[in-house]
């Protein structure tokens, strides 16, 4: 009963942490502007880039991934190695960030995010080179490519094989496949308007190539 309660509780603060909408609070914090009234209004790193440039995108993007991060530690430090919990608690920071509870509270807006900094932070906690692997990858996509959707679909599809291959190769715990094939169809739903438009030509382009193809 104890150990339920204490499986319970961890993924209840990874909600909590994940749900915690902090492109809103770094775009009010330095641009003083409402980040859900900006581009497409959600509350993530690429968002965040387009209301306040580069330092407000990689300030938002690191602590969305802390906060993925922290899901699963905090989630360790309740139950010890419950790889059930730990995909848990991960899984609830996604979906936090996704739909999040206190943007709601602030703004009446439910829909924050795409999930892809908690989805990876979480995913660094189970294994620490996914960060060196996927931050360069959504780098590239958001700057260079210049869709924040892509990148975040990218990242997505990439985790699952990843750790099934660290499954195969090296029997890590099955359950982060798992993990990774849940928060996949959660960051899928949440782009579900921006995959429309990149299949029409209107998604919208961040990074260094933007202002070159819109003018």
């Amino acid at each position: 009963m104890v150990e339920a309660f204490r499986g319970l509780l961890a993924v209840i603060i990874g909600y909590a942490l994940g749900a915690l909408p902090m492109g809103y609070f770094v775009v009010r914090l330095f641009k003083k502007q409402d980040i859900t009234k900006i581009g497409s209004g959600r509350t993530g790193g690429t968002n965040a880039l387009r209301a306040g440039g580069i330092g407000v995108g990689l300030s938002t993007a690191v602590l969305d991934l802390a906060k993925g991060y922290l899901a699963v530690s905090v989630s360790r430090l309740l139950t010890g190695s419950n790889h059930w919990v730990e995909v848990l608690a991960g899984m609830a920071s996604v979906f936090g960030h996704n739909w999040s509870l206190w943007l709601f509270l602030m703004t009446k807006k439910f829909s924050a995010g795409a999930g892809t900094g908690p989805n990876i932070g979480a995913a660094t906690a189970f294994w620490w080179p996914v960060l060196p692997i996927m931050a360069p990858t959504v780098a590239f996509f958001v700057l260079v490519v210049g869709y924040g959707s892509v990148a975040s679909l990218v990242a997505a599809v990439g985790l699952p094989v990843i750790f099934l291959i660290r499954f195969l190769a090296a029997g890590a715990p099955w359950q982060y496949v798992i993990y990774g094939l849940m928060t996949t169809v959660f960051v899928a739903w949440a782009l579900r308007p921006n995959i429309e438009r990149l299949l029409n030509g209107t998604e919208r382009r961040v990074g260094i190539f933007a202002r070159k193809k819109t003018e």
